[in-house]
């Protein structure tokens, strides 16, 4: 048990800093494509930021506490912080890294949450892998022959 709310924090600790990540790109986009890039970026942060609550109610339910601090999460975390505005191409490359990232703690949480038989809970990460595998195709399609 200790070894799945182990990977569901680092789950909610990517989920968030993912989120963060596609906030702020949200809020300082920029260029000829401005209106395009801020929808596209708006409704990815408000789609995980929503899960975000999801995934720390799963660990509640495992009877442990949810991190719940930048800088735990940021202990946490396999993202990258980002402290610079990029171009608009960059940052949706950096983005489509950082899901592959959230994809994998997805991953890592949903083998033992099958492992130990927490049925409802893997189906929730399957739920979320199917989710972010759609969030990776429209980044892999911004990012087309990049």
């Amino acid at each position: 048990m200790d070894e799945l709310i182990e990977k569901l924090k680092v789950v909610l600790a990517d989920s968030f800093a993912f989120y963060l990540k596609a906030h702020n790109y949200h809020w300082n986009v920029e260029g000829p494509n401005f209106a395009e890039y801020h929808k596209f970026l708006g409704d990815l942060y408000e789609e995980v930021f929503d899960a975000v609550d999801s995934i720390a109610e799963h660990i509640r339910a495992q009877n442990a506490y949810a991190p719940a601090s930048l800088s735990r999460f940021s202990e946490l975390t396999n993202i990258e912080d980002e402290t610079t505005i990029p171009p608009p191409v960059t940052m949706m490359v950096r983005l489509r890294d950082d899901n592959n990232k959230v994809i994998n703690s997805l991953t890592a949480a949903y083998a033992v949450a099958e492992r130990e038989n927490k049925l409802g809970l893997a189906n929730f990460l399957q739920d979320r892998i199917d989710i972010h595998e759609k969030h990776g195709w429209m980044l892999r399609s911004y990012t087309k022959d990049m």
